[in-house]
């Protein structure tokens, strides 16, 4: 009952503030221009969005757990942005910090998924080729072959069997000549610009080119995976075995095999600027395999090498004295093999839902490629900021600095992400976006992804559809909640320059408030 009373109290004030505020408003604006509206589609959109100050004012009650949720000693000396806007309509109708910038670690992928989508299309597919410059005489390939890639991050060993197997079936027994690959689709930068030093020898800091291969069917590409496995007895090396087996990559065993009952703790680290790949830490007797990734360095060589070794399998002699190296395809060449890859509705289920880093700065260089006939992150990443201008957001206000989200320099506003989201809606492949973002709660890897193991047993379970972000000092997430009893809504929290102590919970807790029908 004191709760309705003071409701009353509180719109009784804001009308006394709205009847002063539109007299002034009508003195203030006589003598503006006549406001334009848009004649596009996403005009509604545009005129959605309301100053901070007045969205906190009058719709404080309805998120009132947020102003206590925000006083938690955790976020004390944070930036922590907030937006919520109701889905139907994208009204704001509660911000704080929201127009503050601030970085978005992979809620980055959000802009780079949508642009996309908008920009290549949910059919999109990414082709690998294998010609020749030479000809077939007798089974003898007198001449070379050249693997053209052309971006695709998914292309792994069945791939690769499937192009060595269409070379044979061209009658090949015999290559006289060397294996080049043509990666020139993309520039030859294959670092973004601010990837930190620290992340470049692991499989999150991955080194981007148009000829890549992955391990596994996460897609991890330019990567290898280490499995290090236990010895028979106490104080032995650990066992270890790469995927896939090559020879482009050396492992230095610092393994140690130790009680059953120690502790399993395996690190991998690559050298930089080589393919030596250091693994260390211990392993108990009698325990299961321990799996750890790393980055390889220059990934154009190391899939020509993996292809050479699938050419060997289909028992395709080599000469032993063949170059593997980059090299441009030239002009007059005859196709041999081709292979596509999966479509990019498909693609956005591991890049989102388990954050996948390469796919982001991948899709980068395509867009600069497709768009503006140059595969650099400077091109794609001028695609990413005209089409969210065209979205309507305040590309003012945004700094692009990758697909992916690791930079620390990249900046956005909570509340041009949440316009972005709702944009989102009006799009033909929003089906695609929205199923593509991890579901709360959900223990299915490719369902739940990144959100699968938070929000379970909660209200927000399988109700919210959003992209996690993490980095040193960075922790967000943004998305869609779905509510049995009120109106959807469309969030954005994003904390930075937190400590050492994880604020996921807060975000969570967060999350689950909107969820809650109690809100409304």
């Amino acid at each position: 009952m004191k709760r309705k009373q003071l409701r009353k109290k509180r719109l009784l004030l804001l009308a006394v503030f709205l009847m002063i505020g539109f007299g002034f408003m009508i003195t203030k604006c006589s003598s503006d221009e006549e406001p334009k509206i848009s004649s596009s589609k996403e005009a509604v959109f545009l005129e959605s969005k309301q100053p901070t100050e007045q969205i906190e004012l009058h719709q404080n009650e309805q998120f009132e757990g947020i102003e206590d949720l925000l006083k938690d000693s955790r976020l004390a000396g944070t930036t922590t942005a907030i937006s919520i806007r109701r889905a139907s309509d994208g009204e704001v109708l509660y911000a704080h910090e929201g127009d503050t910038r601030v970085r978005p670690a992979s809620v980055m992928k959000l802009f780079t998924a949508a642009t996309a989508l908008e920009n290549l299309g949910a059919s999109h597919t990414f082709e690998t080729k294998v010609y020749t410059d030479g000809k077939i005489k007798d089974g003898i390939l007198e001449g070379n072959l050249y693997v053209q890639g052309g971006g695709d991050p998914t292309l792994g060993e069945e791939e690769l069997k499937s192009l060595a197997l269409a070379v044979k079936e061209r009658g090949i027994h015999t290559i006289q000549g060397n294996i080049y690959g043509d990666d020139f689709r993309y520039d030859d930068v294959r670092l973004s610009q601010d990837l930190n030093w620290s992340d470049e020898p692991y499989y999150t800091g991955a080194q981007v080119s148009a000829l890549n291969f992955s391990p596994n069917d996460d897609y991890d590409a330019g990567t290898v995976i280490v499995e290090v496995y236990p010895g028979a007895k106490e104080g032995e090396e650990g066992r270890l075995r790469m995927v896939p087996k090559n020879d482009y990559v050396q492992l230095v065993n610092e393994t140690t095999t130790v009680q059953k009952k120690g502790d399993k703790f395996i690190e991998a680290e690559r050298l930089h600027g080589a393919n030596t790949i250091v693994v260390k830490g211990t392993i108990p007797v009698g325990n299961q395999k321990s799996k750890v990734w790393a980055s390889v360095w220059e990934p154009t060589e190391y899939t020509l090498h993996l292809f050479e070794r699938a050419l060997k399998k289909q028992e395709i002699v080599i000469s032993t004295e063949r170059e593997l190296r980059r090299q441009k395809l030239p002009k007059e060449a005859t196709l041999l093999a081709e292979k596509s890859s999966m479509s990019l509705a498909d693609l956005l289920t591991p890049f989102m839902k388990l954050s996948n880093n390469g796919h982001g700065e991948v899709l980068v260089k395509e867009m600069g490629q497709v768009k503006k006939n140059e595969g650099s992150w400077k091109q794609g990443l001028d695609v990413m900021a005209q089409t969210m201008a065209d979205f309507g957001l305040n590309t003012d206000t945004l700094l692009f600095r990758d697909g992916s989200g690791m930079s620390h320099k990249a900046l956005v506003t909570a509340n041009e992400v949440t316009q972005l989201l709702y944009v989102a809606q009006s799009k033909s492949w929003y089906p695609t976006f929205q199923h593509a973002l991890p579901v709360a709660g959900n223990d299915e890897r490719f369902v739940g992804g990144t959100l699968r193991y938070r929000m379970t047993n909660t209200v927000a379970a399988e109700k919210v559809r959003a992209k996690t972000g993490t980095l040193n000092g960075v922790t967000s997430l943004a998305g869609y909640v779905e509510k049995e009893n009120g109106e959807d809504l469309i969030f954005s929290m994003i904390v930075n320059n937190h400590l050492d102590e994880p604020v996921y919970e807060l975000v969570d807790h967060f999350v689950i408030m909107l969820a809650s029908d109690e809100s409304d």
